[in-house]
C-alpha cells in the first residue's frame, strides 16, 4: 500500500526533473508550436485528413440564409433555412471535393479563418450530417448569425464561404 502512494510523488518529480523552464527561448517556441498545432487540427483523429490541403472553392460559390434577412425582427425559436450555391451539401468525415456541410456560429464572430477547424461548442452548432434547416432557441435582444462553410473534416472555408446577418429576437 505504501508503494502506490509514493508511485504518485516519484512521478510528480520526475515531470519536474524533466522541464526545461530555465530555457526561456525553447520555452516560447513550444508554446508558439503549441498554439499552431493545436489552431490547425480538425476534429478528426486520422493525421493524414490533417495534411491534405483544404478544396478548392469554384468561382460563384456562396452560402446564404434562405428565409432570413439581415436586421430582420424576428420570433424564437428562430428556423433558420441554409442555402449553398456551386458546391454540393455533403456529410462531414470524408474531403470530397466540391463538397461540405454547414455551421452556424451566434454571437461569435463574422467567420472562422479558412483552412482552421470550426469549433463545436453553444455558439458554433455543426452540421455534419448535411442539414439544411434548423431552429434556435435565442434569447430577445439582437443577434448576429454567421453561416460558415466547411469541408469534410470540419476546415472552414473562411469567408470567401460566410454570410453574416444580423436578427433581433422580440420579447
Amino acid at each position: 500500500m505504501r508503494t502506490i502512494q509514493f508511485l504518485p510523488a516519484v512521478m510528480l518529480f520526475g515531470l519536474m526533473a524533466c522541464n526545461n523552464a530555465g530555457d526561456k527561448a525553447a520555452t516560447a517556441d513550444s508554446a508558439k508550436t503549441a498554439t499552431t498545432d493545436t489552431m490547425n487540427m480538425s476534429h478528426m483523429a486520422d493525421s493524414s485528413k490533417m495534411a491534405t490541403a483544404l478544396p478548392d472553392v469554384p468561382a460563384g460559390a456562396k452560402v446564404y440564409f434562405k428565409n432570413l434577412k439581415n436586421g430582420q425582427t424576428v420570433t424564437s425559436p428562430v428556423k433558420v433555412e441554409m442555402g449553398i450555391d456551386g458546391l454540393k451539401l455533403d456529410t462531414a468525415g470524408v474531403l470530397v471535393a466540391g463538397s461540405g456541410h454547414h455551421h452556424l456560429l451566434i454571437d461569435a464572430g463574422d467567420s472562422i479563418p479558412a483552412g482552421l477547424a470550426v469549433p463545436k461548442d453553444s455558439t458554433h452548432i455543426h452540421f455534419g450530417k448535411a442539414q439544411s434547416s434548423t431552429e434556435v432557441k435565442l434569447a430577445p435582444g439582437k443577434h448576429t448569425l454567421t453561416l460558415q462553410f466547411a469541408d469534410g473534416i470540419h476546415r472552414s472555408y473562411g469567408a470567401r464561404l460566410a454570410t453574416t446577418i444580423s436578427v433581433t429576437v422580440k420579447k
